[in-house]
């Protein structure tokens, strides 16, 4: 009998939910058909099998958590399907996914019991080797010596971990495996909902990064006369010749990477008492959808023409709100742009994406009088904010990386030498 195990999803993500099962048990299954989808912290993933046969039986239930190398099926790779199984798991997932501490979800959460000695490491830097061989040695991470300079664990050093006999600890971790019960309310005025992992994700690490950076926020505002001229005297020409339309965000991430060549330590992150400087521009973009705010990655965005930033910004809103973005297209960025303005927000402090050390927020544009020389005109204006990190960023070069943005934007040309 052949196991369908949780695959390596990604360095930052050992464990996701079952979000919906794709094969039942007596199927037939093909090597690489899809037979579960995983919600992870990020996205939503789907597992293949690797053997072709029949899904005898489902070791997890919808809604159950499970690690990454954890079984979560079996298949009958001589195509005969175990018949008591399938019964009493075709009427198993609808009644029991709301319940997780059910006695159903024991014998899953059993099969992945010796795994879970991985989950303490989860914050410690490690290549995915490293977590793989951590997980079947049974070593805590935290506890592993890293010989890299910056604190990163490798397959050495798991080995070298290996052989001491005080670093395994099967018994340690029955109880991080526990979900909050639902809480019951006797009123039917109170609709209670339970969060999905994407949201769990979300608040935690908002609340997290407040409290581990000293986050600031500086304003400022642009005047965006120039930037809606020339958007109106080249608009139609770029339709025409890119199959895209010019939007503001390509004129942003434009300035924003021209100031964080000015100012490049808002272009880095920190890890221990070190600071990682990245000479390469990923500009993430967030982008709201029905689960929750996502935030995909513009790759190399420095060396990409305005209808390139445009074509990519569009087609990762499009997947985003589809829920058809991969890991590749969320990790890795080195700055963020939000826009509330889009949904109509006249001011705000947008929250660090960590590790990041610097988000821009964009807000809604209002026509307001404004001193031009001696005269007061009515100018299209915006508010921006920028949220940056004190351990790293001073306030002169927040403030500086603030006014050179508005700069850019209110000569657009610069954009073209310094973007």
């Amino acid at each position: 009998m052949a196991e369908v195990k949780v695959p390596e999803l990604a360095e930052s993500i050992t464990e996701g939910s079952i979000a919906q099962w794709l094969k039942q048990p007596g199927d037939r299954v093909e090597k690489g058909d899809y037979i579960l989808e995983l919600e992870t912290d990020k996205v939503n993933v789907e597992i293949i099998s690797d053997y072709a046969g029949t899904l005898t039986e489902q070791l997890a239930e919808e809604g159950d958590t499970v690690l990454v190398g954890q079984a979560v099926a079996t298949v009958d790779e001589s195509g005969a399907a175990a018949a008591p199984a399938a019964p009493a798991q075709e009427a198993a997932p609808a009644p029991v996914a709301e319940a997780p501490a059910a006695p159903a979800a024991a014998p899953a959460q059993a099969q992945g019991a010796p795994k879970e000695e991985a989950v303490p490491g989860q914050g410690v830097i490690a290549s995915p080797a490293a977590r793989k061989l951590a997980r079947e040695k049974g070593i805590d991470l935290n506890a592993v010596q890293a010989v890299d300079p910056l604190g990163r664990v490798r397959v050495q050093d798991v080995e070298a971990a290996n052989n001491a006999p005080v670093q395994a600890a099967p018994a340690a971790a029955p109880a991080p495996a526990k979900k909050a019960a639902a809480p019951e309310l006797n009123d039917d005025r109170v609709e209670v909902i339970k969060m999905t992992r994407r949201r769990q994700t979300i608040a935690k690490r908002l609340v997290q990064v407040q409290a581990e950076a000293a986050m600031l926020t500086t304003f400022n505002e642009v005047d965006l006369s120039a930037v809606m001229e020339l958007r109106n005297r080249h608009k139609d020409a770029f339709v025409k010749n890119h199959d895209v339309k010019l939007g503001f965000m390509s004129f942003f991430t434009k300035a924003v990477i021209g100031a964080l060549k000015q100012y490049p330590l808002l272009n880095a992150e920190i890890q221990g008492d070190h600071i990682l400087k990245k000479n390469f521009y990923d500009i993430g973009v967030a982008v709201s959808t029905e689960e929750g705010l996502v935030v995909p990655v513009v790759r190399d965005a420095d060396r990409k023409s305005f209808a390139e930033i445009e074509k990519d910004i569009s087609d990762l809103a499009v997947k985003a709100r589809n829920n058809k973005l991969g890991l590749s297209d969320l990790s890795g960025g080195t700055f963020t742009i939000t826009n509330g303005g889009t949904f109509g927000s006249l001011l705000s402090t947008p929250i660090l994406n960590a590790p990041q050390v610097g988000i821009l927020g964009m807000h809604t544009i209002k026509t307001r009088p404004i001193a031009v020389g001696d005269k007061i005109e009515n100018r299209p204006m915006m508010y921006l904010a920028l949220s940056y990190d004190h351990r790293i960023v001073d306030g002169k070069e927040a403030v500086g990386f603030l006014v050179a943005v508005k700069n850019m934007l209110e000569d657009p040309e610069q954009l073209l030498l310094q973007g």
